[in-house]
């Protein structure tokens, strides 16, 4: 009876473990989400009144094909940067943009914005996009991708399959990233929430490394569908997601040469005849030093002879003119011995005179008094 009270009482002490870690990681997780339409509260004058104790300023360059249209929309970048009190300068001399802090700026954190600000524009990001930056949930990322593949045309390709056809496949991962996205030379720029620049990141990462962007696209579907259901927020996800083998399906090209094996023989391979062993199995060791001369010069000129006539066919095939085709066909003379026959010929003509063309008539009409009258006329 002792024995079954213990086992019951550790029992019970186990499930009450268990429970309480149930309990604890229920609480984490409640802790780690965000609730729904949370805002960080906005840093105002009130968090900063007496302002910052130095002046910071960024700069950067642009190319000259920018030049004009940030001529154009510069006042409207000086009226956006002037709402934080920071001071902005276009140097067209130069070609450069700067940013700098003033005695009003309170906010340590808006010049860092400015610099993405001026850093995006000089990207070929247009203003209308590159303005929000300055909003405190978004931020930017300058993705360099020059470098990742070293074939200018291999990298091309890639570069062009995280555009798409048409674009199609950025659009799809803009929206569901929430970010936009810049395709711009050697750089990809991207600009939205924190979550979707990780994820951009990630998929421009491995289009260079040859995986294609509409894997990345699939899971990130799946993710965005997993998230609308509050239970699944807390589980793990990776039994719904893909899992994607990269499978090398080209076939391994033979070899034009195929080298075979020699069969293994435990004696060393015949000594190669010299020099000398020739010129004793032909009888010439035995001549003269001016008749082995003689003989070289005759074969030297034997060898030029058949060159030279070489070289002239192939000059005379240029020379040689073409059949030319006949232009009039051969054509085959009628028979002279046999003679027409006339007689034939006209009682075909009689017999074709004779016969009335067309079908006859189903009621052939009666006569008409002006017919008959007609006829009389004719006769007399």
């Amino acid at each position: 009876m002792a024995s079954s009270t213990a086992g019951t009482g550790v029992s019970e002490a186990q499930t009450g473990k268990t429970s309480k870690r149930e309990r604890n990681q229920a609480e984490e997780s409640e802790l780690l989400t965000v609730p729904d339409g949370w805002k960080e509260p906005g840093f105002t004058k009130d968090d900063n009144p007496r302002g910052l104790l130095e002046e910071s300023s960024f700069a950067t360059l642009f190319p000259k094909y920018r030049e004009a249209y940030l001529k154009e929309c510069w006042p409207l970048v000086e009226k956006a940067l002037g709402e934080t009190h920071i001071k902005a300068s276009l140097d067209l001399i130069e070609g450069s943009m700067t940013v700098c802090t003033t005695k009003k700026t309170f906010d340590p954190y808006a010049i860092v914005r400015a610099r993405d600000l001026i850093k995006l524009l000089a990207r070929s990001v247009p203003f209308e996009q590159a303005v929000r930056i300055l909003q405190d949930d978004m931020a930017c990322d300058i993705i360099k991708i020059g470098a990742l593949v070293r074939n200018r045309e291999r990298f091309v390709k890639r570069r062009q399959r995280l555009i798409g056809p048409k674009g199609s496949t950025l659009k799809a991962l803009e929206l569901l990233t929430n970010c936009y996205v810049m395709v711009q030379g050697n750089t990809v720029s991207a600009l939205g929430p924190y979550g979707g620049l990780k994820e951009v990141r990630k998929v421009v990462m491995d289009t260079m490394k040859n995986i294609h962007p509409i894997y990345n696209i699939k899971t990130l579907m799946i993710k965005r569908e997993l998230s609308k259901d509050p239970e699944l927020r807390v589980q793990s996800w990776e039994r719904f997601l893909p899992k994607f083998r990269h499978k090398n399906l080209a076939k391994r090209k033979e070899p034009k040469k195929k080298s075979m094996k020699k069969e293994y023989t435990p004696f060393p391979p015949p000594q190669p005849e010299s020099k000398v062993d020739k010129e004793l199995a032909t009888g010439e060791f035995f001549l003269r030093e001016s008749v082995k001369k003689r003989k070289k010069m005759e074969e030297i000129k034997v060898k030029q002879a058949e060159a030279l006539t070489k070289k002239q066919e192939e000059r005379n095939r240029a020379f040689i003119p073409p059949k030319e085709k006949p232009l009039m066909k051969k054509t085959t003379k009628a028979p002279t011995e046999s003679k027409l026959d006339i007689e034939a010929i006209k009682d075909k003509v009689k017999k074709a005179k004779t016969k009335k063309l067309g079908a006859p008539p189903v009621n052939p009409a009666p006569p008409t008094s002006t017919t008959t009258e007609k006829k009389k006329k004719k006769k007399s």
